[in-house]
Formats: structure tokens, C-alpha cells, sequence
């Protein structure tokens, strides 16, 4: 759209500019009438462009929204336990009861947990996770240590059979093999250096002795209402409607009372501590040293110009960019802590707290403080030189930043794309890891089979930001379209490849990110048009300023319309969608009862129950929006109008067959007491862990578990000890002692 039209006019501009300036808005000679009027197509191209760009936000909005409610609103997804617990906070003291709060909500309340003070219960739990894992390490370096002495002992030809009068449950088999000396211990002072030498073993058995029974008192006290009440309660529904209710409506009479409230938050990613800690970023320099070759034009920076144009030229090109990166890389850990400083009560509300709090660090750090700082340094020279230039000098000195930022696009799009890809510092890590510290079963399990998380938090403003940049310079620069495409197109192979085979998301927002990345898009449309604006001012080009300030106006209006018309969409569940889907449900169930006999159905063809079970639940009337009676049609229309009209062609109703269907009910989904310790802290609910040691063939793991098991479970089944004393454990088939199945909360 932008390369016919404007790549022609730029490069006839008649401004005598060199190498890839010959293709911006510099070259446009400004002081020429005829200049002036090239101006014009600059203006109705950025109509066009930018009012695209908005159209595609509205409509992926658009489309968002669709797919987040078929999704929500599925079978699957709708008996989840988060989606029909609200969290409320700041909860007044008089509705710390369970009863007053089943009266408020009436008969839809199901389950509820109030949350309170576990400070005590916490280091608890801590010191006898602590402990029994400080045991699990000691037992299994004891085994390795006596297995090694067995095979040592083999080789020089002794026997390797056990003392005959060896019992696994008084003996103790370590001492056949290696003196009492040689056993695990460790002192009991600061950091394990000073203090009282004991038995790693024995200490740590009299210790769990003492601290599960402690650990369990104080379970059942805090169970029991005797902790301290905090304002904030979980209030699980019996349906997702009545959540929804609870959650959109106004809750207590006085402000700030039973609010912000929260619907959709798993248990795994409660936040119940927020650590503090401060740190700093700073990185205005890096836009400087993009301009190191104009410094040099001051006397005390004339020692710049000794330096090889080579050198030079990697200073102020390759340099900044890669400075940039490391920079940025650092900043996400900053907004993490600070969510969590602010009160965020979830892992997905910290995502998205950095998400927005990263993107503004961009938008103003990278793309804002870096343009400025290197255009402004161009011009304030020329500018001295010249002051007669001034507004020649300020039109040309913003298009040609945009080098900088080609560059940056090329490092963003070669070492980002490549690496995650490749992923050879991540492989690397693993290895060592794998080889140097997974001295335990745990260990090496827990490596072998923990995924790499994406986080979309900190991943997504780098892409959006590079987005916005291509569209601020779109119409000044349009050349870096070209790089700002490739890049992303790099950037989707690799992550395509990664997000289906390599890495695994851990945290659910439910799909926020993406429509809060959409509207970030809005940055840079409204910072091309001040750009444009600007440009045409000190050009003194009236039509086209006039212009660009209509289109300015239309844009904020459209933003703001979206918004009003679109959020309430966004961010909550429909009451009308709810009703048709419970009806539509209570429908299918009677079309499965009518088809679970083995006749033959006319909308099947064939004997017994149909095998696309969406094709009968899309032939269910009163299924789409506003109660119309149709079928779902996917057919008709070409590409170009499929795409432009998702209101028509990807609406609810054609979205909902996309989402799996799963008919298990909530018991099955939940068996046991998992739903009654759902919101609980994880200390009030945690168990004393499976100690897991391997098995070796001097019998030493017999007889720990023969002691241990007495004070906390602990087995040696799925991971042996091998002819050269290294852990071995079927990887690919076995599932070991201390696999969890995982619960979709």
C-alpha cells in the first residue's frame, strides 16, 4: 500500500539525500511548492494505511472476542473450578462468615474460603520440606557412596552378596561396605560451618520426627477458623452463570468494599507472599551512541574522528542495537517484583501487569527516549551551524532515525529468531545441569521432565513495540516495513515451532494478553499522525497538515468508541450467551439419550450414535445470538470477506464447534477432597513429600526405607543404581513414584 505510491515521490524528491534516505520523507525538497504538494500523498496514504491498521484491530477484537467466549462458555471450560470461583478482596470484617456470605449470594454458593493468617504454618511446612529433602540427598548419597565400595570391592574380586544375617529392618547395611565416618553429616550452625557435627541422617529422621506432628496440629488449626482472618475470600459457585452474576454486579454499598474482585484465578497461581526487592534500568545513552559519528563534530570529541570508519561504523550501528537487547532483558524482572509490591493476587494479573508496564517502558525508553535523543542531537547540530535551517533540518532529522531502527530490527530478528530456535544456550544449560547437579532421582526427573515456560508477559511488548514502530514509520520511512516484516516473520517460525514442540505456558489469563496487545497498537498510529502533523507544520504544508489533523481527531474518536462498545465484551461473559448455552447443553443431552440405542438416525447415515458429534449439536435451534432460529453454515463468501467480516463469518456460533467438548462432570474432573482444598493455601493442604532413593544391590535402600517409612513415606521403586553407580530410570514409558497427574483447575 505504502511502497507504489510513496517510494516513487520520496525518491524524486529532489533533497539530494544519499544511500537508503533517498527512499523517506527527507528527500522531499520542502522549500519547492512542488515539494510541498508531493506532501499530499503522504496524507491520503496515511489515511488509507492508518485506517486499516485500525480496521484490523476492530476486527481481531472482534474476532477475540468470539473465540474467548466459545471457548469460556464450552462444556470444557465452564465446569472448571476457577471458572465459578470469584476472589473477593477488601472484605469487610463482618462478612469474614461463611454463613453471612451464603446470604448474600443466596442458595448459589457452593463452597467457601475464607483466607487467613499462615505466617507460623508457613515456615513449618518450609522446615519440613526442608529437612526431608535434606534427608532424601543424604540417603542417596549414602547409597552411592556404599554402591561405589560394593564395586570397587567386586573388581578386586570379593564377594557381593549380603551378610547372611542381615535384616533390612534392624541392620544396617552401609556399615559392610564403609566405616561410620564416611557417612552424610553436617554441623548445625550458620551456613553449616560452625556448631555441633551430627549424622545428616539421624538428625534429619528426629527432626521430622518432631516437625510433622507440628505441621499437622497446625493444619487442623487453621481448618478449624483459629487463624487470623485477612479481608479476601474465595466464594466458589455452582455454575459459571452464577459467578459471572456475582462477579459483574455491584457488591457491598460503600466504596472500595469487596473490591477489586477476580473471577478465573487457579489455585496453582495464587500469590499468598509478595516478595520485596528493589532494583534499577537505565539505558537513555544507547541513542547517543547511535549518533557517535555527529559528536565528533564538537572539539573536545574530535579524538572520534582517529577511530577506523570500520570501528566506527560498528559503534554507531551494531552496538547500540545489542546494548538495547541485554538492556531490555533485565526490565521484566523489575515490573514482576513491582506487580507483586502492588498486590497483584495472581501469577496471570502479574503477566499482565508486566505486560502493560513493559510496553509503556518500551514505548517511552526504547522507541521515544532513543528517536529523541538521536534526532534531536542531529538537529541541535545543524541547527547551530545553520539556524536559518531550522525547519528543513527538524523534517529531515525524524526520518532519518529510522536507521537506527532498522538495525535494531535486524539484531531483533536474527539473534531472537535464531536462539529461540536453536536453543543452544538453554540445551547447553541443560546438559550441565543434567550431568552436575541431578545427584538424586527427584533431580533428574524433575529435570528430565520439566518443560521451558514462555513468558507471555515479557515476550509479547518486545513484538508489539516493533510493531508500533513499523507503523509510527510507515508513511515516513516506509523501507522499514520490509525489515520489521521479515523480523516477525522470523520471529513467527521460531515461536510456531517452539509453542508446539519445545516450551509450555504455565500461566492462563485467559486469553487477555492479546486484545491488550491489539490496543497497545493504537501507540502508534496516534504517534505517526503527531509525527505527520509535525512534519507538515514545520513544512509549512497547510493541506496536508489539515488533513493529517482531521484524521487525528476521526482516530481518537474511533478509539474510544471501540473501547466503550468492545470492553464490556472483553472482559466478562454475556448473560444471553449463558441462558442458550445451558439450553443448548439440556438439548444435546436428550439427542445422546435418544442416540445411545443402536438405531439408525436419518441425520447420522448410519447405525448407532453419530460419530461428529458437532455436526447434531450445530443442527440444535435457538443457538446463536438473539435467539434466531438457523443452522451454522460455514460455507459461502470468499477469503477477502471471511476475513473482513468475522461478525458473520466467525461469530459465536461458527467458533463454538472448534472448542473440544468434554462431557466428565465435575466429581470426575475432581475426584477425592481436591475441590475442598482447591483455595486453600498450599501449606494447610500440603503433605509430608515421597522421599524417592534408588535401588542398589547392597541393600542399603531396603533398610532406609525400613527406617524412614516409620516417619514419612519414602520408596526406592523406578530408579536403580547401574555398573558405573550413576542413576538410571526409564524415561520414556515409566511414570515414577512422584509423578502428579495434573488437575485443570
Amino acid at each position: 500500500m505504502t511502497w507504489p505510491i510513496l517510494f516513487p515521490i520520496n525518491a524524486t524528491g529532489g533533497n539530494n539525500a544519499s544511500q537508503l534516505d533517498v527512499l523517506t520523507y527527507s528527500n522531499i525538497d520542502i522549500s519547492q511548492s512542488s515539494g510541498l504538494n508531493r506532501l499530499y500523498a503522504h496524507a491520503l496514504v496515511g489515511w488509507l494505511f492508518y485506517g486499516f491498521v485500525m480496521y484490523l484491530i476492530m476486527r481481531e477484537c472482534i474476532f477475540y472476542i468470539n473465540l474467548r467466549q466459545a471457548f469460556l462458555l464450552s462444556p470444557t471450560y465452564s465446569k472448571r473450578i476457577s471458572s465459578r470461583t470469584v476472589l473477593f478482596t477488601s472484605v469487610p470484617e463482618e462478612y469474614l462468615d461463611e454463613h453471612r456470605l451464603k446470604k448474600l449470594f443466596s442458595d448459589s454458593v457452593k463452597r467457601i474460603w475464607i483466607t487467613g493468617d499462615t505466617e507460623k504454618l508457613d515456615d513449618l511446612v518450609e522446615e519440613r520440606d526442608k529437612v526431608a529433602m535434606k534427608l532424601e540427598k543424604a540417603q542417596v548419597k549414602l547409597i552411592k557412596l556404599v554402591n561405589a565400595a560394593r564395586l570397587k570391592a567386586i573388581k578386586k574380586g570379593a564377594s557381593s552378596e549380603k551378610t547372611p544375617a542381615q535384616d533390612a529392618e534392624t541392620a544396617d547395611a552401609a556399615t559392610k561396605w564403609i566405616p561410620q565416618k564416611k557417612r552424610p553429616t553436617h554441623r548445625l550452625g550458620p551456613l553449616g560451618l560452625i556448631g555441633k557435627k551430627v549424622d545428616t541422617i539421624d538428625w534429619c529422621r528426629s527432626e521430622l520426627q518432631r516437625l510433622i506432628p507440628a505441621v499437622e496440629a497446625a493444619q487442623a488449626d487453621y481448618r478449624a477458623g483459629k487463624a487470623k482472618k485477612i479481608p479476601a475470600v474465595f466464594v466458589e459457585f455452582f455454575t459459571q452463570s452464577d459467578a459471572q452474576a456475582a462477579y459483574q454486579v455491584t457488591t457491598h454499598h460503600q466504596a472500595l468494599q469487596m473490591t477489586p474482585k477476580f473471577i478465573g484465578i487457579q489455585p496453582t497461581e495464587v500469590i499468598w507472599k509478595s516478595p520485596q526487592s528493589p532494583l534499577v534500568a537505565e539505558i537513555t545513552a544507547v541513542g547517543f551512541i547511535a549518533r557517535v559519528d555527529q559528536l565528533e563534530t564538537y572539539a573536545f570529541l574530535a579524538w572520534l574522528k582517529k577511530i577506523p570508519d570500520v570501528i566506527m561504523g560498528v559503534v554507531s550501528g551494531l552496538l547500540p542495537s545489542v546494548a538495547l537487547s541485554i538492556l531490555m532483558s533485565l526490565v521484566p524482572v523489575i515490573m514482576r517484583l513491582c506487580a507483586r509490591l502492588a498486590g497483584e493476587p495472581s501469577n496471570s494479573r502479574v503477566e499482565l501487569f508486566t505486560q502493560n508496564a513493559y510496553y509503556w517502558f518500551q514505548l517511552i525508553q526504547v522507541f521515544l527516549i532513543t528517536t529523541i535523543s538521536q534526532s534531536a542531537l542531529a538537529a541541535v547540530i545543524q541547527i547551530s551551524q545553520n539556524p536559518t535551517s531550522i525547519f528543513s533540518t527538524l523534517s529531515e532529522a525524524l526520518p532519518k532515525s529510522s536507521s537506527f531502527y532498522i538495525s535494531y530490527f535486524i539484531v531483533q530478528g536474527i539473534t531472537l529468531a535464531v536462539g529461540t530456535m536453536t536453543q543452544v544456550v538453554a540445551f547447553a544449560i541443560f546438559v550441565v545441569l543434567l550431568k552436575f547437579l541431578t545427584n538424586t532421582p527427584r533431580a533428574l526427573y524433575v529435570k528430565w521432565s520439566t518443560l521451558a515456560a514462555i513468558s507471555w508477559g515479557s515476550v509479547l511488548p518486545v513484538y508489539t513495540m516493533i510493531a508500533v514502530i513499523s507503523i509510527t514509520y510507515a508513511i515516513i520511512a516506509p523501507l522499514m516495513l520490509f525489515f520489521s516484516t521479515i523480523g516477525m516473520g522470523l520471529f513467527y517460525l521460531a515461536y510456531r515451532y517452539n509453542i508446539l514442540f519445545v516450551t509450555d505456558t504455565k500461566i492462563d489469563t485467559r486469553g487477555l494478553l492479546y486484545p491488550r496487545a491489539l490496543k497497545q497498537l493504537f501507540a502508534g498510529v496516534y504517534l505517526a499522525e503527531v509525527c505527520l502533523v509535525g512534519l507538515f507544520a514545520v513544512s509549512k504544508a497547510i493541506g496536508p497538515l489539515i488533513l493529517m489533523i482531521v484524521f487525528l481527531i476521526f482516530s481518537v474518536l474511533f478509539h474510544i468508541t471501540l473501547n466503550s462498545v468492545l470492553d464490556p465484551l472483553l472482559y466478562t461473559l454475556p448473560r444471553s450467551l449463558q441462558v442458550e448455552e445451558e439450553s443448548l447443553n439440556s438439548n444435546v443431552e436428550d439427542i445422546d439419550r435418544k442416540d445411545s440405542g443402536r438405531g439408525v438416525s436419518e441425520e447420522d447415515g448410519q447405525n448407532g450414535t453419530s460419530s461428529n458429534p458437532f455436526k447434531k449439536i450445530a443442527n440444535v435451534k435457538n443457538f446463536s445470538p438473539g435467539g434466531e432460529e438457523n443452522q451454522v453454515e460455514m460455507e459461502g463468501g470468499n477469503i477477502v470477506t471471511r476475513f473482513l467480516k468475522p461478525w458473520v463469518f466467525a461469530n459465536y456460533a461458527h467458533l463454538r464447534q472448534l472448542v473440544p467438548r468434554d462431557e466428565a462432570s465435575v466429581d470426575e474432573l475432581y475426584p477425592g477432597n481436591i475441590q475442598d482444598n482447591a483455595y486453600y493455601p498450599p501449606s494447610v493442604s500440603s503433605l509430608p513429600p515421597l522421599l524417592w532413593i534408588p535401588e542398589d544391590g547392597a541393600g542399603v535402600s531396603k533398610h532406609e526405607i525400613a527406617q524412614t517409612s516409620k516417619i514419612i513415606p519414602i520408596t526406592d521403586e523406578g530408579c536403580q543404581l547401574d555398573e558405573k553407580n550413576k542413576l538410571v530410570w526409564d524415561s520414556e514409558g515409566a511414570r515414577p513414584p512422584i509423578w502428579d497427574e495434573k488437575i485443570y483447575y
